[in-house]
C-alpha cells in the first residue's frame, strides 16, 4: 500500500447530518461526537456551518480547539463573510480546512441570478479569498452531477489555479448512478489542467438508494476522499454512511485495495451514540450496524453458523465492535460486571456515569427477571438522552386506564427547577399524560410520530418510544426506554419538547442560513 491508496475519511455527521429535520444536537452532544470522531481515526471533521448560528460557531471553534489528530472543517458559501466566519471559528485547530461550495448546475446558477461568468468570477475570488485565511481549501460545486462537463471542468480548474487543494464533486440530490459517478471523476482528471496535484473528493446522498456504491466507484476512478456520516444520517433519504464504504474497503480489500485510518472496532459504538443524541433510531436491517445485522433466524444459515461462521458471515462482528455473547446480567450482578459488560458493547463510561447508571441498572433488574444486552444499550441510550439539567423533566407520573373512560393522569412535571402539579384526562393513558405536559408547558408542537418497540421479549421487556414533533417548521425527535411503556412514552414526548427548546433559541423561524438561498450539499 502506498499513500495513494490511501483514502480519506471526511465525516460531516455534524454538519450534514445535523441537517436532518429532526436531528438537532446540544452544544455538549456535538463536542462529544467530535472526540469520538477524533478516538475513531477519521481524517477530517466537518464541526459545522459557523455563520449558521452562534451555536453552530461555537461548537465548531471548541472543536478545533479540543481536536487532537483529525483536521477540523467548517462550511461557507461562496461570499467573504461566510469564508471570514468559518475561519474565525477553524483557526485555533490544530489542522484547519475552509470548505467553500457553489451551486453550479442550471437550476442553482438561477437561484443568485448569475451567469456562467459571473460565477466563475465569483469563485476566483472567494476560493482566492479562502486561501489566503488558510493552505488547507475544499471546494465545492454543488449539484455537480447534473452540472454540463465542460462548465464542471472550467470551474474545478478555476477553483484548483484559485488555490483549492481539494476539490469535491458533490452528487446533491442522490442523482446519479456509479458508472456516471466514476466517469465523471475520470473526465477531471483527464481534462483538468492541474487535477493530478489536488484530491478529488466525494460526497453522495443516498435519494436512489446508491450513495455507497456511487462513493466506491469514484473512488475506484481517482477519488481520494469520501465524504460521509455516521448511519448515513443526513437530509432527506441520508448520506453515505461511514460504516458501510470503511467496511467495503476492508472486507473487499482484493478488489478494492484501498485503506482508511479508521478503527473499525468503535464503529457500534459510536453509531449507537449518535442514534442516541440525533433520535434517529438505526432500522434494524441497517447495514453493519443494524440490531440484525448478524442475526440468523433460519435453519440453514443457524446450521451453518455453528459449523463454520464463515458460511454467511462476511465479516466478524468483533471487526465492528461487537461481541460475540449476550450473556444477562441480574439483580445480584456487581458494578465490575456492569462496567465490563458495557465496556463490551462499546460503552467506555467515567465513575460518575456508571454510577448513575448502576442505580438504574438496578432498579431494571429489580422489575426484570434478566437484564440483556438489548436491554443495557436501551438503559444507558436513555440515561444519556435525558439529562438531568433540562429544561422539562418527569418527577411523578401517575395514570388510571381501562375499559372505563376517561383515562386520567397525574403528573408532577419539574421545569427550569421548580415542581409542578397537574390532573388531566385524554383519550388514553398516553393522551392523557402528553396532555399534562401540554398544560404545564403551553405550546404549539405537534405531534407527527409516535412510535413504540419492545427492546427484549417478555412481558417485562422494556419499552422504547420515539416521537417526532413539529413546530413553525422546526422538527426535533425525542426518545425514551422504559419498562412502563407510558412512563417512556411521557419521556420520550419532554424530550423531544427540550431539544424544541434548543432549537428555539438557536434560531428564529426563517432565520437558519441552513435553509436559506443554499441547502448545504
Amino acid at each position: 500500500m502506498t499513500q495513494q491508496d490511501k483514502v480519506v475519511i471526511f465525516d460531516t455527521t455534524l454538519r450534514d447530518g445535523e441537517q436532518s429535520p429532526g436531528a438537532t444536537m446540544t452544544h455538549e452532544e456535538k463536542l462529544e461526537i467530535a472526540g469520538l470522531l477524533d478516538d475513531m481515526g477519521v481524517d477530517i471533521i466537518e464541526a459545522g456551518f459557523p455563520i449558521a448560528s452562534e451555536g453552530d460557531f461555537a461548537a465548531v471553534s471548541e472543536i478545533s480547539k479540543r481536536a487532537k489528530t483529525s483536521t477540523i472543517c467548517g462550511l461557507a458559501r461562496a461570499n467573504f463573510k461566510d469564508i471570514d466566519r468559518c475561519w474565525e471559528a477553524v483557526r485555533h485547530a490544530k489542522s484547519p480546512r475552509i470548505h467553500t461550495f457553489i451551486g453550479t448546475s442550471p437550476l442553482h446558477r438561477a437561484i443568485p441570478n448569475l451567469d456562467m461568468d459571473q460565477m466563475a468570477e465569483r469563485i476566483h475570488e472567494t476560493v482566492t479569498h479562502a486561501r489566503n485565511l488558510c493552505d488547507n481549501v475544499q471546494w465545492s460545486p454543488m449539484d455537480a452531477t447534473r452540472t454540463e462537463h465542460d462548465y464542471l471542468c472550467r470551474v474545478v480548474e478555476i477553483a484548483i489555479k484559485a488555490g483549492a487543494t481539494t476539490i469535491n464533486i458533490p452528487d446533491t440530490v442522490g442523482y446519479t448512478y456509479p458508472m456516471e459517478s466514476a466517469k465523471i471523476i475520470r473526465m477531471l482528471l483527464e481534462r483538468v489542467p492541474g487535477a493530478d496535484s489536488i484530491i478529488f473528493a466525494t460526497h453522495c446522498h443516498n435519494d436512489l438508494g446508491m450513495a455507497t456504491a456511487n462513493s466506491l466507484a469514484a473512488v475506484e476512478a481517482g477519488a481520494r476522499q469520501i465524504e460521509c456520516t455516521i448511519n448515513g444520517l443526513g437530509e432527506r433519504a441520508g448520506n453515505t454512511a461511514l460504516e458501510e464504504v470503511v467496511m467495503a474497503m476492508k472486507v473487499r480489500n482484493d478488489i478494492l485495495p484501498f485503506r482508511t485510518g479508521i478503527d473499525t472496532t468503535k464503529i457500534m459504538g459510536l453509531s449507537r451514540r449518535v442514534a442516541t443524541v440525533s433520535g434517529f433510531a438505526v432500522q434494524f436491517n441497517k447495514a453493519i450496524v443494524g440490531k440484525n445485522a448478524f442475526a440468523h433466524e433460519s435453519g440453514i444459515h443457524q446450521d451453518g453458523m455453528l459449523k463454520n461462521r464463515e458460511t454467511f458471515e462476511v465479516m466478524r462482528p468483533e471487526d465492528v465492535g461487537l461481541t460475540g455473547t449476550s450473556l444477562p446480567l441480574g439483580k445480584h450482578s456487581g458494578r465490575a460486571a456492569l462496567r465490563a459488560k458495557l465496556k463490551e458493547l462499546g460503552f467506555d463510561l467515567a465513575d460518575n456515569q456508571l454510577n448513575d447508571v448502576f442505580v438504574r441498572f438496578k432498579a431494571l433488574a429489580d422489575r426484570k427477571k434478566e437484564v440483556y444486552d438489548d436491554d443495557l444499550i436501551a438503559l444507558v441510550s436513555d440515561e444519556q438522552t435525558n439529562d438531568a439539567h433540562e429544561f422539562l423533566q418527569l418527577k411523578k407520573l401517575r395514570v388510571i386506564c381501562g375499559t372505563e373512560g376517561p383515562q386520567e393522569a397525574e403528573m408532577v412535571l419539574t421545569i427550569d427547577g421548580k415542581d409542578h402539579h397537574i390532573d388531566a384526562t385524554g383519550d388514553g393513558p398516553v393522551d392523557a399524560a402528553f396532555m399534562c405536559v401540554k398544560m404545564l408547558f403551553p405550546h404549539k408542537a405537534r405531534l407527527q410520530v409516535y412510535q413504540v418497540h419492545a427492546v427484549t421479549e417478555g412481558t417485562d421487556a422494556q419499552a422504547t418510544v420515539s416521537v417526532r414533533l413539529e413546530e413553525d417548521g422546526r422538527i426535533v425527535t425525542g426518545s425514551s426506554a422504559d419498562t412502563d411503556t407510558i412512563v417512556a412514552s411521557t419521556k420520550a414526548y419532554i424530550n423531544a419538547l427540550n431539544r424544541l427548546i434548543i432549537r428555539r433559541q438557536k434560531t428564529a423561524p426563517g432565520e437558519d442560513v441552513k435553509t436559506v438561498s443554499y441547502h448545504g450539499e
